[in-house]
């Protein structure tokens, strides 16, 4: 295993070292103002870097605006390094209107950043770990664009993640180092051990430690540092930096520092640390620095007039920061999305001499349209690259024909497929990944709904992430528990996402090319027993292909089927509101009811054509929600719910509702699987019914 050993450091400049000593004067005066005013202060729950200060200014100083930051949310010191006031991270502390990374929105120690002569930092959530994937995603962003020659490899631009040694304890974490070794990124694992985690001793969380644990990952430069050591800090990163800059490979740095000051304002240290505080404050950063400072040459009084300063600066800006403005209440809902440019149906849906096409080859051929003609865009996921292409060969020859630094295979690591879409994004990569089975997506539910939907609500907008994330979805005849599955309602529920769910090839062309150009995340359902049209009844998923220009934007449903005049004139008629396969049971059904059902796909389950469907249920009085999904406590249950209270007095029949049986699984068995999901025969005798209600 790769392990350096830093030779004896270099002089550090004097300059540097004051600095450096101011700073830590900063971060010391802050944390005590935030204590002698806890009851203001603790309004919101906060952490300091006491005890870190050292090997965090050492890490802010060889940062440059070319980089990238992912910090925990210890980092105060690091990001006073970077030039941050404590006038601005009192505003996020205090949650105030000009906090300048969230608006109030988010916890202290929580930024996001776009701001000339600082490294990019994107947003990330309360980084116990998860942050690692994204930030792994953004060297691996990095890497790629630099082989493309779409970013300048001279530069050495590099990734610092920052975490907490408890943290590395977390199953993301080995995914991040597993990717960050087999691609050889560009990326910094600072790891800062104080020994704690809240009120659990290293001990009882891991059996060794971060730099022991690494040991396992064939590639990981490792270093260790005395973290309350500012010499030994800033000489050992000035290496971390150099290998990282220069051989552009990944390292980790141990840090071991103190931990001096509460692990949150809302967990004091009284309530758990015993004699352990005293101990910690043995190794205090501050003074073992000032002692340096001292046989340096600088005197006492020097030393005592740079404090005295530092205080009364800090104490200005803490009663700037308190009488700063709130945010304004009517903000509350701004930034959910970043807007998308694609809001009108655009190029040839059915051009001239085009063949029909299927829903699988209509997914290929629009990742390959967006591939040629995106050169910053890279698809990736479990066996999508190489010869097969997938599993459904969905990625057929994309491989081959674009190579395997943009079209790869991953291993066994969802949550690294959905989460490093996020600093792909904040890099400027466009991402577009798949996840094998709707069954499989729950590994990657943490780091979509953690650090991808609130991304852009969080930063105040600063940080969309461009992601397109493609799930094979349904019950195909025989695929069992664990290749069936719908998820539908479960992802509708993570605000801050969109979910598309086509049913034809069209649309699947479409809304693909609309999905890419979206700034925000996107998971894009494609039903496995309409990729081929074999599953019988479903002939009409398979339509003319569309031109490589057609964009078919979100949010738009579709009347795929209308009641007749003469139906409807006679009050013989109702709707169907769907999507994927419901839309084929839906025709299968309306057959035996000829001219009395209209069909609406809703196409894109959010946002929701919530129009087009209030029309169509006005128009009619009765209408069926139709899902493959089991019922209780389905989207299609909120939408019939919805419907039956905007639409109450045009309704002449309760809301129906048909869905899959209310099983945790989809069985095996074929005969099984027919006695638990929808289907045309079970669609015909509902609407039967509500036609003569």
């Amino acid at each position: 295993m790769n392990q350096t050993s830093v030779e004896a450091p270099a002089p550090v400049a004097v300059e540097l070292l004051l600095k450096a000593y101011r700073l830590m004067l900063t971060a010391k005066a802050m944390a005590d103002t935030y204590e002698e005013n806890k009851a203001v202060c603790s309004k919101y729950v906060h952490s300091t870097s006491r005890g870190h200060e050292a090997i965090q200014l050492a890490t802010a100083f060889h940062l440059t605006e070319k980089d990238f930051l992912s910090v925990y949310y210890r980092d105060e010191s690091i990001l006073l390094g970077l030039g941050l006031t404590p006038y601005e991270l009192m505003l996020q502390l205090m949650a105030k209107r000009d906090d300048p990374f969230s608006g109030g929105r988010t916890y202290y120690g929580h930024p996001s950043l776009r701001r000339p002569g600082f490294p990019v930092i994107p947003h990330q959530s309360s980084a116990t770990g998860m942050q690692a994937i994204p930030a792994t995603g953004m060297a691996h962003a990095l890497a790629y664009l630099e082989s493309q020659d779409l970013m300048d490899s001279s530069k050495g631009r590099v990734v610092v993640c920052s975490l907490g040694d408890g943290s590395v304890t977390e199953g993301e974490v080995a995914e991040a180092f597993q990717m960050a070794v087999l691609k050889k990124l560009p990326i910094i694992y600072l790891v800062q051990d104080n020994d704690w985690g809240i009120s659990a001793k290293g001990t009882e969380m891991r059996a060794m430690d971060a730099y022991e644990y690494a040991a396992g990952f064939k590639g990981m430069e490792r270093l260790r540092v005395d973290g309350a050591d500012f010499i030994d800090s800033y000489t050992g990163m000035a290496e971390a930096f150099r290998i990282a800059r220069q051989e552009r490979r990944p390292v980790l740095v141990h840090a071991k520092c103190p931990l001096l000051g509460h692990h949150t304002s809302g967990v004091r240290r009284e309530w758990y640390r015993g004699d352990n505080l005293a101990e910690h404050s043995l190794l205090d950063p501050l003074p073992k620095l000032g002692t340096y400072l001292l046989e340096q040459g600088l005197t006492a009084d020097e030393l005592i007039s740079i404090a005295q300063e530092v205080k009364e600066e800090v104490q200005a800006q803490y009663v700037k920061a308190l009488a700063a403005p709130d945010p304004d209440p009517a903000t509350f809902n701004q930034h959910e999305f970043a807007p998308t440019l694609v809001t009108d149906e655009s190029g040839d849906r059915t051009p001239a001499n085009a063949e029909k096409t299927t829903m699988v080859d209509a997914a290929l051929h629009a990742v390959d349209d967006i591939l040629k003609q995106y050169p910053e865009a890279l698809f990736y996921g479990q066996d999508v690259g190489g010869e097969l292409g997938g599993v459904f060969r969905e990625a057929a020859l994309l491989a081959q024909k674009y190579g395997d630094a943009r079209v790869f295979n991953t291993p066994i690591q969802e949550a690294y497929i959905v989460g490093s879409t996020a600093g792909m994004s904040a890099v400027g990569a466009k991402p577009i990944v798949e996840i094998q089975f709707a069954d499989y997506i729950w590994p990657g539910i943490n780091q979509l709904v953690e650090e991808l939907s609130k991304s852009c609500y969080l930063s105040m907008g600063k940080f969309p992430v461009q992601a397109l994330i493609r799930v094979p979805i349904g019950a195909y005849g025989g695929g069992g528990p664990y290749h069936s599955g719908s998820v539908e309602s479960t992802l509708l529920n993570i605000r801050g996402i969109k979910v598309v769910y086509p049913s034809n090839a069209a649309d699947m062309k479409g809304l693909m090319k609309a999905a890419f150009l979206d700034p925000n995340p996107v998971v894009m359902l494609e039903h496995k027993g309409l990729y081929w049209s074999k599953v019988p009844g479903t002939e009409d998923a398979k339509t003319t292909e569309p031109a490589a220009d057609y964009i078919l934007p979100l949010g738009k449903a579709n009347v795929v089927q209308q009641a007749s005049d003469e139906q409807f004139s006679q009050g013989n008629s109702l709707t169907v509101i769907t999507y994927g396969m419901g839309v084929y049971w839906a025709k299968a059904a309306s057959k035996k009811l000829a001219g009395s059902v209209e069909i609406v796909d809703l196409r894109t389950l959010n946002p929701l054509d919530y129009e087009t469907v209030e029309a169509s249920v006005k128009r009619h009085g009765k209408v069926l929600v139709l899902t493959e999904e089991p019922l209780m406590n389905s989207f299609a249950e909120s939408l019939a719910g919805r419907i039956g209270k905007t639409c109450f007095k045009y309704l002449d029949a309760p809301v129906f509702t048909l869905g899959a049986e209310n099983l945790p699984a989809v069985p095996l068995n074929v005969d099984l699987e027919k006695m638990m999901l929808p289907n045309g025969e079970k669609v015909f005798s509902v609407l039967q019914e509500l036609l003569e209600y």
